[in-house]
């Protein structure tokens, strides 16, 4: 009878882990399925590839199927983006700043003319 049991508790341990390693290989597909990722059949492939390699390609393809996102793609674009924004404001910048200079220039010329000005006066 306890031979029975023990056959029971081996086969029933074996199939959680037979089902468990086939579910973990999954959740890379299963993120890219939500995320609608365009290369979702690919990742769905490689990570049954990857049971055969002992699981040895799965980070990598959790990192593949996290990149992608729907609202932003592969997040370049908005790299992209962000460095021409920053590239204007930039340029925006740098004329004011030249402008506030040619001001203080200006400024300073007409300080010194009034103090050469008033200096000259008095004598």
């Amino acid at each position: 009878m306890l031979s029975y049991v023990a056959l029971g508790l081996l086969v029933f341990v074996g199939l959680v882990l037979f089902y468990g390693i086939i579910a973990i290989h999954d959740i890379p597909y299963e993120i890219s399925k939500s995320r609608n990722h365009p290369h979702q059949d690919a990742i769905h492939v490689a990570g049954w590839v990857s049971l055969f390699t002992l699981h040895v390609l799965w980070p990598f393809l959790w990192i593949w199927a996290t990149l992608y996102r729907p609202e932003r793609g592969w997040g370049f674009q908005q790299v992209q983006a962000q460095q021409r924004t920053d590239e204007t404001l930039i340029t925006a910048l740098q004329k004011k700043l030249d402008a506030q200079s040619e001001r203080l220039t200006l400024l300073e010329q007409a300080l010194a003319e009034k103090k050469e000005h008033n200096d000259g006066g008095s004598l």
